[in-house]
């Protein structure tokens, strides 16, 4: 069996807060079944969520080995797989035979466990929704060692706690997926400039038929400004919409050079002055380029994924990503509110991403109909007292926050912040999922 059982520091892709903890790395169903007996217990993706939501110190269980492409179905699109697999793997594969996911988060070197777990969104939430509305089935190991097949029909309780529920109702080993037939590997991107919060939700509100919208807002910004942005729209494109060029293989996957950081930046780096002079860069330069353009699909989804390692920039302490959603008949204040308490405070964001959110289905998922806001910052005593002044502002206008990404919530803002909370920890009772399957965020949390 291949183990690593020396205890060893691990983290979210924030890098904060770092545990120490046994990682075992499981090669087939049968070694997970071993661990499973010892209880206390949570599975683990690519690590790629940004807080302690896939670390538990006792045992954590890393599903990297079990990635196999299991069957496809040319005509459903309909993908099974082990759940250890990368989203990067699954395009690279299917993307030049016409297939890609009808959901995807800012990251391809994400799992589909993961995916599920968190029941992640993608730019096309308003129109979309989430993952959970592209999987078929999915088989979980539950505390007793049974493997259950869970769909919206069988076991559909299960399934629909299991989706959303941060890894805390069992092993999710196998899923069938759904993908999306495409023509090309291109978008149509076409950038709209907005010069306040008022523009930027109208023209939100304006494009609800595009497939994927998404903002990047300058949180640098008060007064008249505040909430400038560039709103991104796109479309796959057609071949019609190809040059002669690209037209001879329009699902061709382009051969690149990632560029690495290959060292950590001074934690001083990305001080508030820096910050807000990226902004001004940025928004100066989308202004002056805004148009309708392809853009290579890797470009249009996964800018980040290009420069391996970029959580370095942030130094050696890390950061959090604040990510929470505002109901849609207060999401206009909501934001404001949270936009000039940010500015006030002594940090700032450096990526700071919003988007549109439609209906969500699913007893646990994150998304509800509104706008969610994204952001990023570097760890500090100044970052995580302005993180608690956004948590109340937060729960204020009734908003929610997305576990996938937090990494120092309190339990006390946790449980004012989601109705829904006590419900699943009585299903986590009832079928003595508590007992077994535990993270560090959860006993944080409470859940």
């Amino acid at each position: 069996m291949n183990k690593k059982l020396n205890q060893i520091d691990i983290s979210g892709w924030g890098g904060y807060p770092v545990k120490k903890a046994r990682v075992v790395y499981p090669e087939n169903i049968d070694q997970i079944l071993i661990e499973i007996q010892k209880g206390d217990l949570i599975a683990r993706g690519n690590g790629r969520a940004y807080g302690d939501s896939s670390i538990n110190e006792k045992n954590t269980i890393s599903m990297k080995y079990l990635n196999h492409i299991l069957s496809f179905d040319d005509n459903s699109g309909i993908l099974v797989v082990e759940t250890g697999i990368l989203l990067n793997d699954i395009i690279n594969t299917f993307l030049p035979r016409g297939w890609f996911p009808y959901v995807t988060p800012g990251s391809k070197f994400v799992t589909v466990g993961g995916l599920i777990a968190a029941d992640v969104h993608g730019k096309n939430h308003h129109k979309e929704g989430s993952f959970r509305n592209f999987v078929e089935w999915f088989e979980i190991i539950n505390s007793k060692g049974e493997i259950k097949k869970c769909s919206k029909k069988e076991n559909s309780e299960l399934f629909e706690w299991t989706i959303g529920g941060m890894g805390l109702t069992g092993i999710i080993i196998r899923a069938a997926i759904k993908l999306r037939p495409i023509k090309t590997s291109w978008i149509k991107q076409k950038t709209l400039v907005a010069k306040d919060i008022d523009q930027t939700l109208k023209i939100f509100e304006n494009n609800m038929n595009a497939t994927y919208s998404v903002a990047w807002i300058n949180s640098t910004k008060t007064k008249d400004n505040i909430g400038q942005s560039l709103i991104m729209l796109g479309e796959h494109a057609s071949i019609e919409d190809l040059d002669k060029k690209n037209t001879q293989n329009p699902l061709k996957i382009r051969s690149k050079k990632n560029k690495d950081i290959p060292f950590y930046f001074p934690d001083w780096f990305l001080n508030k002055k820096l910050i807000k002079l990226f902004n001004f860069i940025y928004y100066f330069i989308g202004k002056i380029t805004s148009k309708e353009k392809l853009v290579y699909w890797d470009d249009y989804f996964y800018p980040l994924d290009t420069i391996l390692g970029w959580n370095k920039i942030y130094g050696r302490k890390g950061f959090v990503q604040y990510q929470c959603v505002i109901p849609l008949e207060k999401s206009k204040a909501g934001l404001i509110e949270l936009l000039k308490e940010i500015e006030k405070s002594n940090v700032s964001s450096f990526l700071s991403v919003l988007k549109r959110f439609g209906d969500q289905k699913g007893n646990f998922s994150f998304p509800m109909q509104g706008y969610t806001i994204a952001l990023d910052f570097p760890v500090s005593e100044d970052t995580l007292n302005l993180l608690e002044k956004l948590d109340e502002i937060t729960i204020k206008y009734n908003g929610r926050f997305y576990l996938a990404k937090d990494a120092r919530m309190s339990k006390e803002t946790f449980k004012k912040s989601d109705k829904r909370i006590q419900e699943y920890i009585n299903f986590r009772n009832k079928n003595d999922f508590d007992k077994n399957f535990k993270s560090s965020q959860s006993s944080r949390l409470e859940l």
